[in-house]
């Protein structure tokens, strides 16, 4: 990348989920709860990290037991916290979250407002995010200011200094207004990224069509993107640059928790992107980076919880050797 840089600065929340001791029932049935950091774009760093990589994490935690806890599990992780800060007047997010028995997963949140939401423009660590090969981001820290401001502000920062922008809607519809305002404001910044990753379900929710056909996707290409990428879970994953599209299959495992699996598949495409960036160019490398991230992420859904799955380099080559 520019000056040879391999860092990935990832933007937005980091919190606590809440999970239930048992698998299988709602919220409400749950006997007990076990904690566990999550927050897509910190897990993303750290995946980034697991593997090697250069990573840093850009956000706002509370100033409470849970806020300096998670700030040390990215540094523990080997992600940079420099861009962290803390809010001594509102607390670190919660998420209480659930596989019920039919597979869908439940959320509720604690949200009103985290410190996360209260990041400003002003709090932003401009010169980490100057160093960003990649800047990452989802939409969450898009609800609400001043930390929709500040959003818009470090993705002008990173694209003036060269990095390339990386968007993961990572949709979570209980915590828009209106499935209306979440769409609108997850295209609103469409356009400025180069890399887009989107989930089946995100591709429904964002053209309003249930399929995952080619004209489907198309309607989400923009001519600034240099890769849009079409998570299928254990189905694969399907690409379109400028110039070619195709479509890798997954890696079959025994899945026990897909959480976090998609942040282990970004973490990882961004890590071979920024080792060698003309993979976007190139079909070959393309695919075999994304064949990494698949394996990636499918290491991931063999364990519980994200950050503790999240493999190392070693891992993912010996899941693609034995396939």
């Amino acid at each position: 990348m520019a000056g040879g840089r391999e860092l990935v600065v990832s933007f937005g929340e980091m919190l606590i989920d809440f999970v239930p001791t048992v698998a299988g029932v709602s919220l409400a049935e749950a006997p007990a709860f076990v904690k566990a950091p999550g927050g897509a774009p910190a897990n993303v760093a750290i995946a980034v990290s697991r593997l090697g990589g250069g990573a840093a994490f850009v956000g706002k935690l509370g100033d409470d037991e849970f806020g300096r806890m998670l700030a040390a599990i990215l540094r523990d992780n080997g992600v940079d916290d420099g861009g962290v800060v803390f809010d001594a007047g509102a607390r670190t997010a919660l998420a209480f979250v659930t596989l019920r028995a039919d597979g869908e997963r439940e959320f509720m949140f604690y949200r009103n407002p985290s410190a996360d939401m209260l990041l400003t423009a002003d709090e932003l660590s401009v010169e980490l995010i100057k160093r960003a090969a990649v800047f990452h981001y989802g939409s969450i820290s898009l609800i609400a200011e001043p930390c929709r401001s500040a959003h818009l502000r470090a993705m002008e920062v990173a694209k003036e200094a060269g990095a390339l922008l990386s968007y993961d809607p990572n949709l979570r519809e209980a915590l828009w207004p209106s499935r209306e305002e979440a769409r609108t404001q997850i295209l609103s910044i469409w356009d400025q990224a180069d890399i887009v990753k989107v989930s089946e379900v995100e591709l429904e929710f964002l053209t309003g069509i249930d399929s995952v056909e080619d004209d489907v996707v198309m309607k989400l290409w923009r001519p600034t993107m240099k890769l849009l990428l079409v998570t299928l879970g254990d189905q694969g994953c399907k690409y379109y640059t400028r110039d070619f599209h195709g479509a890798v299959p997954s890696f079959k495992v025994q899945q026990v928790d897909t959480t976090g699996a998609g942040d282990a598949f970004v973490g990882a495409l961004l890590r071979k992107i920024v080792q060698d960036p003309s993979s976007l160019q190139d079909q070959k490398k393309l695919e075999e980076a994304i064949k990494f991230a698949n394996a990636c992420g499918a290491i991931t859904a063999t364990k519980k919880g994200a950050i503790p799955s999240l493999p190392t380099e070693t891992e993912v080559l010996q899941l693609i050797e034995k396939a």
